[in-house]
């Protein structure tokens, strides 16, 4: 998914308590004349990057006959991996490494920009109902310029203690996903059922967040509400989440090893320095083979915006507010 916003804002947390910090979501249209919206809960001013997920948009459930679906044209990326997956709809991929494919509820397309990628995403005529979380994954230095990439992978549901666990990256549950990554990672979508209490085994190394999707679920005894993403930091071995409410209860889980390098993020791009992202933006706009070609998509390619007037500088990963486990290193980013 492109990041389309023309001047980035960005939330401060909004609540922390019982050693959860709980950042909320800020709504952001995608374009166009019935903007799709989406909810973002990273980056933001209190906590840009759980582990290496630096981007997270939730959107949905909306009805594409009012909201017109998700048309995004080709666009470009660099320096991270993008991280699909869906609750209902379906959305047509197609990439300049020449994959296409389709995007289905349940089922994990990741795709690997590195030195360079550019994709479409379209919803498809069938869908009527678009739901889902977009995410993205910071490349460390050492592959920051990794050859162009698509993983696809369709985990097996795993029944445990009223909950329902879809795993898609990481290990979970004693599984293991076989999809590969850069960094340690953990992806994993958990639907709660009423009144279920689930609690998990977590690597101590890493963070984690909680993106809750529907109802309501308390993370470690905090209640944590639609759209948001509650975030525990280092050190739990355990994660206990629960649905106090009647109705059944869904979230992702993420998580990572605290990123301890420092990031620029603007528009599509992650790289190190504001001349590398600009250097970026300009090969785009002038058409560089970087970034290869979309074969497929009815229409023009996605112009990159301005850059800002200041100049992007790398951001802190603020360390949790008082009363949250753990103290990432710190991570920067800028948008």
């Amino acid at each position: 998914m492109s990041n389309v916003e023309a001047d980035p804002a960005e939330l401060v947390c909004a609540t922390t308590s019982g050693g959860v910090e709980v950042l909320g979501a800020r709504e952001v249209p995608l374009g166009g004349p019935r903007a799709m919206t989406v909810r973002r809960t990273l980056p933001q001013r209190s906590r840009t990057m759980i582990g290496a997920w630096c981007f997270a948009d939730h959107y949905g459930p909306d009805d594409v006959s009012v909201s017109g679906g998700m048309d995004v044209a080709p666009h470009p990326h660099t320096g991270l991996q993008t991280a699909s997956w869906l609750f209902s709809g379906e959305i047509e991929h197609r990439d300049s490494l020449g994959v296409h494919a389709l995007v289905r509820p349940g089922e994990l397309n990741l795709m690997t920009a590195g030195r360079g990628i550019c994709h479409s995403e379209v919803s498809t005529p069938a869908t009527t109902v678009l739901h889902g979380v977009q995410l993205w994954v910071a490349l460390p230095d050492a592959h920051r310029d990794a050859p162009r990439d698509f993983q696809h992978h369709a985990p097996e549901p795993v029944a445990v203690d009223g909950a329902v666990v879809r795993l898609f990256l990481g290990t979970l549950l004693g599984r293991t996903s076989p999809v590969r990554t850069f960094t340690p990672l953990l992806g994993a979508e958990v639907v709660l059922e009423p009144g279920a209490r689930l609690e998990l085994d977590v690597d101590p190394a890493h963070e984690h967040g909680v993106l809750v999707d529907l109802g309501g679920v308390e993370v470690a005894g905090t209640a944590v509400a639609r759209g948001d993403l509650g975030y525990v930091g280092t050190g739990a071995s355990s994660l206990v989440l629960v649905n106090p409410g009647d109705v059944p209860a869904r979230a992702v889980l993420l998580g990572g090893e605290p990123f301890g390098e420092e990031l620029v993020m603007w528009w599509n791009f992650v790289g190190r320095s504001h001349e590398e992202v600009a250097a970026h933006r300009e090969a785009w706009q002038r058409g560089s083979d970087r970034f290869g070609e979309v074969v497929g998509y009815p229409g023009d390619r996605l112009p990159a915006p301005p850059m800002p007037t200041g100049r992007l500088r790398p951001r802190p990963n603020p360390a949790p507010h008082p009363g949250c486990p753990g103290n990432p290193p710190a991570t920067a980013t800028a948008t």
